[in-house]
């Protein structure tokens, strides 16, 4: 093919890259927080094997990023004692990925990095995740896996609709930030392994508790890109969020007909 033949392909290709549809593959570890107490919940299981239109929390979770062709292998954290629940789960869930179960840590953030700890050396980025939300899509992980891959950290977030407050210790309002700057964040948060690494340690040893991975690195001032999350992706944290899923799985069964 001539040169001149051939410029509306590579002006294609060029194309499809800025648009998104195409973006370098770097190896991109999974890590999946399952070892919460789900005391929020009320009594009975723990939140990530309740089942949700027949099947466990955690395996519809588990199931979307072995859809995902981002992620190369999937780590899931979870409590000790549940460890031996997860001995069949790739042959009875089909996950074709290499799958791997750990013990979580006694908190949230302990929990992932152990996650961090566990994934292969030749991981470039961790992508971390919270088994509750488990109406996440393949789409939505590769939309995360891309932001981190352009700015070096993501995080799915979806704009806040209503007034956010600030307030003081005894819940009288401080200030009200504005609205157009306010994000509500989600998970997949998708970091380079050593940055992640960097700021979980550092974390560790000045003591930082933080509520999500993002900020361990805003405390070591390494910027992370807020990329666009969907309002389905909900958290199962309360009984009532086991209603507005089975809404949203139904909704979707009936756009697939």
């Amino acid at each position: 093919m001539s040169e001149r033949k051939d410029t509306p392909h590579k002006i294609a290709n060029a194309l499809r890259a800025i648009g998104g549809k195409e973006y370098p593959r770097k190896f991109t570890s999974a890590v999946i927080l399952a070892a919460g107490s789900s005391t929020r919940m009320g009594e009975g299981s723990t939140k990530q094997f309740l089942e949700l239109d027949g099947m466990p929390i955690v395996a519809r979770t588990v199931i979307e990023f072995d859809k995902a062709e981002c992620i190369n292998e999937i780590i899931l954290v979870a409590k000790a004692d549940e460890i031996p629940l997860y001995a069949d789960f790739s042959e009875k869930y089909g996950i074709t990925k290499p799958f791997s179960v750990i013990e979580g840590g006694e908190t949230r953030q302990d929990s992932a990095r152990n996650g961090q700890d566990a994934v292969s050396k030749k991981a470039k980025f961790v992508c971390i995740h919270d088994a509750a939300r488990c109406l996440i899509t393949p789409e939505l992980i590769v939309r995360a896996c891309r932001g981190a891959y352009l700015h070096g950290a993501a995080a799915l977030a979806i704009k806040a609709v209503d007034t956010v407050k600030i307030v003081d210790k005894n819940i009288y309002i401080d200030s009200t930030p504005e609205r157009k700057f306010t994000y509500q964040a989600q998970t997949p948060q998708v970091f380079s392994v050593n940055a992640y690494r960097a700021a979980s340690y550092v974390a560790k040893e000045e003591g930082f508790e933080a509520t999500d991975d993002c900020m361990l690195l805003e405390h070591i001032k390494i910027p992370v890109k807020l990329v666009e999350g969907s309002r389905e992706n909900i958290k199962i944290t309360e009984p009532v969020d086991l209603v507005f899923a089975r809404a949203i799985l139904e909704a979707r069964k009936e756009a697939a007909k």
